[in-house]
Formats: structure tokens, sequence, C-alpha cells
């Protein structure tokens, strides 16, 4: 590991700056922290609200990333009132969280880190906490205490593992008041603390022990895994049986509320469940209790004869997940006391880490993001495994242990103050023709109401540039760029099978891509009149059945929104292959209504009227070609269709969307087969 420190960097800076400067070096070495792990603080005299001179500390707040801290993420506490608690006997904790929140000198502060008082009772200027994967592969170990001793001598303190709260941070406290000369302390099954007289020694300090696990790890010699049991699949079977399988196993961990997959078969994964041991391994429990709320105590591990067979993978998923429920359930049972006052109903019984030998492995979570972190921590999880089993025997948390952590109350409060989930949080959404105009109205308001979105166009480039924004607006993984053209069947299968693999299924198709060649019956080409079928019907056929496969194998239902026309019930002159072929595809979409309702599948359909803004279907030459018929300037085309319908409104792509959110949303579970004019109401279009 490299000391990244830079004094040229922290010159001009105060305190608190330095503190965010170190806890930023801390946060952005993955094999440190992740993903909101680790801790960082530093005490200094600072005026009150009486302007008075006092010893306050600035410590992480609660559910803040140290990879991105800034000032306001740190609350400021007045040590004069912390350290007497140092003379209790004990203190729960909720009431350590209620006093701590008494001794903010800010008022609005974030809450203070549930380990405050471990670094208020070390009397340091700064401490630097971290859940170092090093470190932890050293106590996650049968011979941890002897491991350590070689490793450190005497220059740590080893306390054995203890939710962090009042008991630990005094055991640590007593620990430094009997050996003042320790330079460190590693918790068994929870990671290393260091501190100095200022926040440059105290990082120093963590990265030289960090570096003494590391060297020490590094002399090991054993297989750690036990060598390959199985090859593995080759890239092209992999990622195929990872497609055909996803939808299964999504809908199967969505029973309780729906989730969002992700597949990884990067080489560590492979070499881990390709392995002689990774079966055992992998059943021992997390590498520590912060990485146990994201992974659960322990995978799925799917044993398969031939993983390239889909049926029997999809069996065995179904097979797995039953028995991973009921043990879950029984381990749940077996460790809650019923006299608990405080007991809290079960979780979520369900799998975040799938892993089938010869394939890779699936992490689920209520968001792309949230399924990244996972697969992120079971990365870490398998270098942790492996490290310990380099100079050892991997161990982990207690059953019990497992469960205090899983079920801690300060652990299920952070739930409570989640903000609410958007209206298609959890869903995935596959938008046609959505580089420009309609399409992308679509996919940027699907996305702002949580929806994850496949972002499919011919333009390639576009594609990308709308994903690109959904992603910056709305976080990463939210959105996936797939060029695709709807006529293509070859094209529309391998769209749909990223889809497959990017987000584990679909819950909502929208197909919108179309074109509007313009011409009389007796004028129109062949070519002409087979290029609008192909789109504008076949290519809505051909992303329909892929939709409908997909969820089908879920089997958690779905929406399908097509988007048609005012020219379908209200059809105009030179526009025939258009109006022919757009009525087509509503005939479609009411054909799919009536085959999949008992699958719990909706399909209805938008039509809109003259929507210019941004779409490419209104080119110049249509422009003049409709100016002509109406008997209108070009220039003012845009008037004459705002002026004949009954609102005498504008109509934009925007008011598209929302007739698509309605459709594709809850909100209409009721509805399909149903027909939405979005036109200002043209009275020749009205739905019959």
């Amino acid at each position: 590991m490299r000391n990244r420190w830079d004094d040229s960097q922290i010159r001009e800076m105060d305190e608190l700056d330095k503190l965010v400067y170190m806890s930023r070096l801390i946060g952005e070495d993955p094999s440190l922290v992740l993903w909101g792990g680790g801790n960082t603080s530093i005490k200094i005299t600072e005026r009150d609200f009486r302007d008075r001179e006092v010893p306050a500390m600035w410590i992480k707040g609660s559910g803040s990333d140290l990879k991105s801290m800034v000032r306001r993420q740190f609350p400021r506490l007045n040590l004069d009132d912390i350290l007497p608690l140092f003379q209790r006997e004990d203190m729960s904790d909720e009431d350590m969280v209620a006093y701590l929140e008494s001794c903010l000198m800010d008022p609005g502060s974030p809450r203070p880190s549930i380990e405050t008082l471990l670094h208020a009772f070390l009397p340091f200027m700064s401490v630097a906490h971290s859940h170092a994967d090093a470190v932890v592969a050293l106590t996650n170990n049968h011979d941890a205490e002897a491991v350590l001793k070689r490793v450190y001598g005497d220059e740590v303190a080893v306390v054995e593992y203890l939710r962090p709260g009042f008991k630990l941070s005094k055991l640590v406290g007593l620990a430094l008041k009997q050996t003042p000369s320790f330079r460190g302390v590693v918790l068994v099954n929870h990671g290393l603390f260091t501190w100095g007289d200022d926040t440059k020694s105290a990082y120093e300090q963590h990265i030289e022990l960090v570096c003494k696990a590391e060297e020490y790890i590094s002399s090991g010699s054993k297989k750690v895994f036990g060598g390959p049991r199985q090859q593995p699949l080759d890239s092209r079977q992999r990622r195929r049986t990872a497609a055909a399988a996803a939808p299964a196993l999504r809908g199967l961990v969505s029973q309780n509320r729906p989730m969002v997959l992700r597949f990884d078969d990067s080489p560590e994964v492979l070499e881990f469940i390709s392995s002689e041991h990774g079966q055992r391994l992998s059943a021992i429990g997390p590498a520590t209790p912060d990485h146990l709320i994201h992974t659960k105590r322990k995978p799925l591990w799917l044993e398969v004869s031939d993983p390239g067979n889909t049926q029997t993978v999809s069996q065995a998923l179904r097979d797995g997940i039953t028995r991973y429920v009921d043990e879950y359930s029984q381990w749940y049972r077996a460790h809650t006391s019923e006299e608990n006052p405080m007991k809290h109903p079960m979780l979520d019984p369900y799998p975040r880490v799938v892993l089938l030998p010869g394939v890779g492995m699936w992490t689920t979570g209520k968001d792309a993001l949230a399924a990244q972190i996972t697969a992120d921590i079971y990365h870490h999880t398998i270098n942790v495994i492996g490290s310990a089993q380099s100079v050892g025997d991997y161990t982990s948390l207690t059953a019990q242990d497992a469960y205090d952590a899983e079920y801690w109350p300060l652990e299920l409060y952070k739930l409570t103050l989640a903000p609410p989930e958007k209206e298609l949080a959890r869903r995935v959404a596959l938008i046609t023709g959505a580089a420009n105009g309609i399409g992308k109205a679509i996919a940027l308001r699907l996305a702002a109401e949580g929806a994850h979105v496949a972002v499919t166009d011919v333009d390639a480039e576009g594609c990308r540039d709308v994903a690109a924004d959904i992603i910056a607006a709305n976080g990463p993984g939210r959105a996936v760029a797939l060029p695709m053209d709807v006529a293509s069947e070859q094209q529309v299968s391998e769209a749909f099978q990223e889809v497959r693999r990017a987000y584990g299924g679909l819950d909502i198709l929208v197909s919108n891509a179309g074109i509007a060649p313009v011409g009389a019956i007796d004028s129109l080409s062949p070519a002409d009149w087979q290029r609008a079928l192909d789109i504008n019907t076949t290519g809505h056929f051909l992303v329909a059945a892929e939709a409908i496969r997909i969820m089908k194998e879920q089997g958690t239902g779905g929406s399908l929104v097509f988007i048609g026309t005012k020219n379908v019930p209200a059809p105009g002159a030179d526009f025939g292959a258009y109006s022919v072929s757009k009525a087509a595809e509503v005939q479609l979409a009411r054909v799919i209504a009536i085959e999949n309702g008992q699958f719990g599948i909706r399909s209805n359909v938008v039509n809109p009227d003259a929507i210019f803004q941004g779409s490419r279907l209104w080119s110049e030459e249509i422009r003049q070609e409709r100016a002509n018929a109406h008997g209108v300037p070009v220039e003012k085309l845009e008037e004459f269709y705002q002026q004949r319908n009954l609102l005498k409104a504008q109509v934009y792509a925007e008011d598209v969307a929302e007739a698509v959110l309605f459709l594709a949303s809850d909100r209409s579970a009721k509805t399909t087969g149903a027909m939405m004019p979005v036109d200002g109401g043209v009275r020749e279009a009205f739905p019959r």
C-alpha cells in the first residue's frame, strides 16, 4: 500500500480541511474501506455558542462516505460533555445516541457516528479507522492471536469482537490507559484504529500498520482456495447462461419487492467459485459486520452438473432460493428472542449474492448502485478469504453475532431515514427510438421517477448522450445505451440479452421507434411501403415478443406501452404507409393485451399528434408535404396543428411522456387494451 499523503496539498488548510483530506485519501482506497465504511476524527479547541473556548471533536457523520467527504458532513461535539461517560459502567445504544445528540455544538448537524465514543476515549488529536482487507484477513483466522502477535508484536492492542457502542469504546480506552505505547488497535472481525498528534501522523501510522499486514500475507504460500475443481465455461457460454437465467432469478428474489440484478464473471470471481474449497469458504460468513449489511450472512451457492444447460440452471435457482429462504427463516427464528420487546420482523429473506460455479456471480439490490456495492463488497470478501487462507484458516462471526449485526436497532433505524422511493423505483424500462423527440422525453421522465432505463435507437451517439444525461441526473448504473434497429431481429435479440445481463430483466417496454414515409398509395414505392411495415409494425412485434418472454420468465407482470398516432383512428391523405403500419401496431397491442392478461402483463397505446420539438419524424420533406396538403405555408404548419385541436394547445413530447408514465406505472394497474390520445383534442380521432 502506498502512502499518498502530499504536504503540498494541505498548505493553507485549516484542521477541518486536513481532516477532509485524510478522509478522502482513506476512502479512495477500496482495500481500506468500501461504501460508507471507516471513520476519522480530530480534536481541537473551538468556540461554543457562548464564545467560550472548549475542547471539541469533529467526526464523520453517520451514513456519509469517506471518499467524498466535505466539511458539512463532520458534526462537532463538545468533549467536556462526552469524556465523563468513560466513568460509567454501561450505556445502551439508544441512550448513547440520545446523549451524543445533546453534545452537538451546532444545531442541524448530521448524526455523529456510532463510533464517536471510541474516538473520544482515544486521547489523541487525530484518529483514523478502516476495515483494511489485509488487517481483517489476519483477524478472521482460527489462529488470529498468534498471527497478529507475529505481525505486530506489542505495537497494537487486540480487542475481541464487540458491536460498536459503549462497551467496545470503553474496552479500547482501557487498553490504551494500560499501555499508552500502543500504536494502534486491531478490532477482531472489524478493522484497525490508529492515531497521531495531527492528521498526517494518524494517516501515516495507519498505512504503515496495514503494510505490515500485507507483507506478512504476501509471504504465505498456501493454495488459498485449494486449486480448481472445474473449468469455467467460455465467455460466450457464460454470457448466454447469465442472460437466460437472470429473469427467473430476478423474479424469485423479487417476491417481496422488485430487485435489480448485476452479473459478474470477472477472473477473481471465477477462480473462487470454480475452486475446490469455494463452496465451504463462502458459507463461513462475511469479512466484517459492515459487509453483512449488504451481502447477508452468506451467499446462495448453486451446484449444477451442467451450467451450460439453462433448464438445469433455472431449476437449480428455484430449488436454491427455496432452500435459502427456509434456512434464513430458521436462522432468524433460532436467534430471535420472543421475549425481546425490540424484536424486529424478519427482513427480506432472499440472497444478495448468488454464485454459480462455471458461470459467475449475481448480486441484487434495490437499484443498480446497491447491486454494484454488494458486488464490490463480495470481491473484497473473496480477497479477505484468500488472504486469511494464505496464512491460516478463515473464520467469521458466530451465527448469533451475525444476527445481532443484521438486526441491530441502530442499523435498522437507518432504514427509516431513507427517503421514500420514487414511483418507478426498482423497475427496469426499455425505450425504443429514445435518442430524440418523444422517446428521449419518455426516457428522461421514467428515469426521473426512479426507473432504470435501457436507451435504444439506431442513433448510437444519441443513445449514449441520453444515457449519460440520465446517469448524471439520477446516479450510476441508472441507464445503458444500446444501439438497435427495431427492424433487425438480430439487433433486437442482442439488445434484450444485454438488458437481461445489465439489470436481470424488464418491467416496462415503451415501443416508440417509427418512421413516416409520405406519398399517395399509387405513387408510393414498394420499398417505402415495406420499410414502413418493417419498422412501424414488425419492429413493434420483435421488441414486444422479447419483452413478453422476459416478463413471463420473471413471473412478476409488466407493462407494454405502444406509441401509436392520431392517424390510427383518423388517417390522412398521402400518409397511407404510415397510417396502415401504425394501425397494425395498435392491433398488435390489443392482441398482446388479450394473450397476456393472465400473466399480469398489460398492453396499452398512446396516440400523440403533431409533436414537432426534437422529433426527427418531422423532416423538412414531411413538413413541406403536410403544409401543401393542408394549404398553409410551411412556417405556419405548427400553428395550423395547434389551432385545429379543441384545446388550441401546442402538444409536446413531455406531454406524451406523462401519459406513458401513467400507463407504465401502478397508477393504471387495472388498465389494459386501452388507447389514450395526447393530441389536444382532435374530434375525428376520438377513440370509438
